[in-house]
């Protein structure tokens, strides 16, 4: 709740009136007009701390399904391409400034504070240089652009029947900019800043897609939002002078004129960012064709893990701090169960953030691994940005349903409900897989699921040299969703002399009553993987490029080839029939 006896002298003004003399800024004023700012933030801190507004924290989207007030703007508004730079810039600060703000929850009656909750815009926050309107001008500013989010933010709030607490409207117009229509607010640390009063519990949304900055209050009960005058930008004539930039205000004696051929005013040549995790041949070939001069890897760290094509790209980032410590805490986890799935999501969310902060802001596509995606999605790091996922296993949610499906054959199962990813992250992933424009995948089942999917092909490793010693290898490993419990149900049909792997997950006495040998896949004549999910098929491609036939389930992503046979995941009967007519027996 909003701090009692809160009281702030700013109010609410109105747009300046420029001075019909007004003169080219002088370095003079620059300093007066610091040390005016500096006082005003100095009165303002001590002012919050008085009595200022508390930060709010965030809440589920659950329950906030009615629409209070939304907002949509373009996200490349200027088109000139010495201006390019600093566009790319406004973009990047909409990202990190939207990633404090979405999910917000205002109470009834609190207060919301634009800077309570963005924070201080600073380089060390993942801030850069963007435009800012500063005594009249377009300047470049760390931070600059944030404007654009406190105008969307404003008009929600009009909408959604909110009390403006604080709100300064900007002294000049940019051209497309909700100012034209006194929907605007201008924001600047600290002094300057938004601040409004909740009606009703209000969820702020806040979301950038490719082309647009979406703001939306959403509540619990149905609003009929106070809906702003429309407005024809192509016949609009602001009704005060258009802020000027270094482009169009002609004033080169001006000090803080930036010529259009000086390398901040250069249009940057936009990049692809692969950010990956641990490297497969298909992904690492997909990378290699892909990958373009300028193009930026961002990668765990170097070494024979991360195996990933390097040469050629213009910057190669990584994370070793974060890489280290996930390698020295693996180490302690054990090889099965719900602590080490937390602590492998905990890890990839470290990575995917160290990673994400070391991106140019000139990076407008990214190639993601899978596996950092909802972390990426859910920081922002998405928005505004064409992306293509690196996809190895089936959607969280997908791959949750046919678990509990598993675990319904299976109650006994320690292990097939032994975790579920947290539910906003499911949803986060969900969300960031709809926004991309491209799947790619090497396996059959996920590129199936997907009309944008790119289907790679697999790698095919060398023939070996193994021979046979079972006729029956399970690939394993012992676990209810690699099919282990199929398996047996069909090796005690069938009196099997079965071959599987060195160690029991599932349970010490698994294979009890069942003739095991230890050993490896490719020691069996056939290889079997009635998997519910497989997102590393290698034995089985072992297996098919030495001769070996191969019954599996769709779930292990392979597509039909010769030597490949392929049952229902969860299906005894169909496994049995397949494996009696491998073996030469009479099938049912």
């Amino acid at each position: 709740m909003a701090r009692r006896g809160y009281r702030l002298s700013l109010t609410t003004t109105k747009p300046d009136t420029p001075p019909a003399n007004e003169t080219v800024p002088t370095r003079a004023q620059a300093l007066l007009f610091r040390a005016k700012v500096a006082a005003h933030r100095a009165r303002r801190l001590l002012v919050d701390w008085q009595s200022g507004p508390i930060r709010l924290g965030k809440a589920a989207a659950d329950g906030f399904a009615a629409l209070a007030g939304q907002s949509r703007t373009a996200l490349w508004s200027d088109g000139l391409a010495q201006e390019r730079l600093l566009q790319l810039g406004k973009v990047q600060n909409l990202r990190r400034a939207a990633a404090a703000l979405d999910g917000v929850l205002i109470r009834r009656g609190e207060i919301f504070s634009f800077w309570r909750q963005v924070g201080r815009a600073s380089r060390a926050r993942g801030y850069v240089a963007g435009r800012m309107l500063q005594q009249g001008c377009m300047v470049p500013a760390v931070g600059g652009g944030l404007c654009q989010l406190s105008n969307a933010l404003y008009d929600v709030a009009l909408q959604a029947g909110c009390t403006i607490v604080e709100r300064h409207a900007h002294s000049r117009v940019v051209p497309g900019s909700q100012a034209a229509i006194g929907r605007d607010a201008t924001v600047a640390w600290n002094y300057v800043d938004l601040r409004f009063k909740a009606p009703r519990d209000l969820r702020l949304q806040v979301r950038l897609d490719r082309h647009d900055l979406q703001v939306r209050l959403l509540a619990r009960e149905a609003v009929t939002p106070a809906i702003g005058p429309a407005i024809d930008w192509a016949t609009f004539a602001p009704r005060d002078r258009a802020a000027q930039s270094c482009d169009t205000c002609n004033e080169v004696d001006c000090f803080r004129h930036i010529a259009p051929d000086a390398t901040l005013g250069t249009a940057p040549a936009e990049r692809t960012a692969f950010i990956v995790d641990g490297a497969t041949p298909e992904f690492a070939a997909y990378v290699a064709r892909r990958r373009r001069q300028g193009d930026v890897l961002a990668l765990p760290m170097m070494g024979r893990r991360y195996a990933w094509p390097s040469d050629g790209f213009a910057a190669v980032l990584s994370a070793p701090l974060a890489t280290l410590r996930r390698s020295l805490e693996s180490r302690r986890l054990a090889d099965q169960g719900a602590a080490r799935q937390r602590a492998l999501l905990a890890h990839a969310e470290r990575l995917a953030l160290a990673l994400a902060r070391r991106l140019p802001p000139e990076v407008t596509e990214l190639v993601v691994a899978q596996p950092l995606l909802p972390f990426l999605w859910r920081n922002g790091d998405l928005g505004g940005r064409r992306v293509t996922v690196l996809m190895s296993r089936l959607p969280m949610d997908l791959l949750h349903a046919r678990l509990d499906a598993a675990a319904a054959q299976h109650p006994d199962s320690p292990t097939l409900r032994d975790f579920r990813a947290p539910a906003d992250l499911v949803k986060a992933e969900r969300e960031a897989l709809d926004y991309a424009e491209l799947i790619v995948t090497p396996h059959a089942e996920i590129a199936a699921l997907f009309d944008k999917a790119q289907l790679l092909p697999w790698h095919v490793p060398p023939a070996a040299t193994t021979s046979p010693i079972h006729r029956v290898a399970f690939v394993g490993p012992t676990l209810g969703r690699k099919g282990a419990y199929e398996m047996r149900a069909a090796a005690r049909a069938l009196q099997l002399d079965l071959l599987v792997p060195r160690r029991d997950l599932e349970a010490p006495d698994f294979w009890s009553g069942i003739a095991v040998t230890r050993g490896a896949p490719l020691q069996g004549q056939i290889v079997v993987q009635p998997a519910f999910a497989e997102e590393n098929p290698r034995p089985l491609l072992t297996a098919l490029a030495n001769g070996r036939q191969v019954i599996a389930t769709p779930a292990c992503g392979l597509p039909p080839q010769p030597g490949l046979v392929l049952v229902p995941h969860g299906d005894r009967a169909a496994l049995i029939d397949a494996l009696r007519a491998a073996l030469g027996r009479p099938v049912s």
